[in-house]
Formats: C-alpha cells, structure tokens, sequence
C-alpha cells in the first residue's frame, strides 16, 4: 500500500524534551515501522507547500495518518476539502491522538471533538473491548503506558461504528481511545496513544496496533456509488 503519515511537525523543533524522543519527528517514527510491513510510505508537514498533501500524493495515497496538535487553524481549509473528499472516495484516515481536534475529524464527525484532558503523567491502561477485531490482533487483554496524558469522558463524538480500546487512567477516568467510521467508500480509525513528550510510538504494542489499523483502513477496490437523477433500470408502466 501506499502510505502517508502527515505530521504537524512544530513540537519537535521547539521543546528539546520532545526533540530528544523524537528527533527526527514523530512522522519518522510512524514511517519507519511501517516500512517494516513493506509498505510505500511518505510524510508530510505543515509547513510543506500544500502541507505536504498535492493533489498527486492524496490521489495515490491509499491510507493517510494524522497527528496534530497546536496548529490546527494553519491547516488550510481548501486541503481539508481535498482530504475529506478522498476519504469519502475510499482513502483510509487514522486519526492519532490530538488529532481529535483537526478540522478534517471534526469535519467528518460533524461534532465538536472536546473532551477533559491533563497531562500530569497518568497511567493509562488500555483494555482492549473487541478482541475479535482485526486491529486488536496480537493484543493482550489490555496494553499498559507508564506515562501517557489523560484524556476523558465525555468524548464529543458521534457513536462510532465500533468500539475497540477503552482506557482507564490513575485518576479514575476512562476514555473511549479507539473507534472506527465508515464515512462514504472510506474508512476511519481514530487511535488516542501518542503525546508528543512520552515516547508511545516507540512501544511495539502501539506499533503492533498501527501496523493492524492499516491494513484494516485499506480502500475497498470500487467506485463511489452514482447519486443524482437516475433512469430506471426497469421499463416504467405507462410508458
């Protein structure tokens, strides 16, 4: 498959205790494990012309991950367009962590993503609720982060589709951290792991669950339905 990983890019450059995680930012990190599965992989950053996304990379991408976090304004709205359009032709979208609050999930959720968060070095446990889904396989019962930021209920999104992590934090909160849509012919798996200043892309747990979602966000090999003003397949009475 062809992959892309579309990162913000921005923490890296600025916070040295984000730099010395991921020193060559978090996209290379999701790049280089997925390259493990033999995929074609590419990134793309914010502050690339067209942020990285030209009309020639989408139109070959078959699944596209998004991280973002503290520049969700400067993505342009004409490139959310473009993404969103292809997701509803059958582009697979894995939407990571603060990405929750990207204009290209709101978009495609058509609510406003908010939640309770802090970061203060919770425990997160993450319980897997659908053993029996693809994107869980390998998986224990639950994968468990030292460190991670704490995100909780309520989560402003629509009832996914499925339900596939939930988490529990020291605090007692509990989130729902991996869901799936089907938006048009696409598919959309949003994944909570991942704060920028804890190295979560770096636990081959996590990997393990990206490397699934993947494979499962790959587009189904078919033409968007027709809509509009159709003739009818049958001879009509009357005429």
């Amino acid at each position: 498959m062809n992959i892309t990983v579309w990162n913000e890019f921005r923490h890296e450059q600025r916070n040295d205790k984000v730099k010395a995680i991921y020193p060559q930012g978090i996209h290379a990190v999701l790049a280089s494990f997925l390259q493990e599965e033999n995929h074609h992989v590419t990134t793309a950053t914010l502050d690339e012309a067209q942020h990285g996304l030209t009309d020639e990379v989408l139109n070959k991408t078959d699944v596209l991950l998004w991280w973002g976090h503290i520049a969700h304004d400067e993505v342009d709205d004409a490139i959310v367009q473009k993404v969103q359009q292809r997701v509803l032709d059958g582009m697979g979208l894995i939407v990571l962590h603060s990405g929750h609050f990207s204009k290209i999930f709101k978009t495609l959720m058509g609510t406003s993503c908010d939640l309770k968060w802090r970061e203060a070095t919770d425990k997160e446990r993450l319980w897997v609720v659908d053993p029996s889904h693809p994107i869980a396989a390998g998986i224990g019962e639950y994968v468990e982060l030292e460190n991670e930021e704490m995100y909780g209920e309520h989560f402003d999104i629509p009832a996914p589709d499925e339900l596939i992590f939930v988490s529990w934090f020291t605090g007692g909160e509990v989130f729902r951290s991996g869901v799936t849509y089907k938006r048009g012919n696409g598919k959309i798996f949003y994944f909570r792991p991942g704060h920028e200043t804890y190295p979560t892309y770096h636990n081959e747990q996590i990997q393990t669950i990206l490397k699934n979602a993947v494979q499962w966000a790959a587009p189904v090999k078919r033409e968007r339905p027709v809509y509009g003003n159709a003739q009818p397949l049958e001879t009509l009475k009357g005429e």
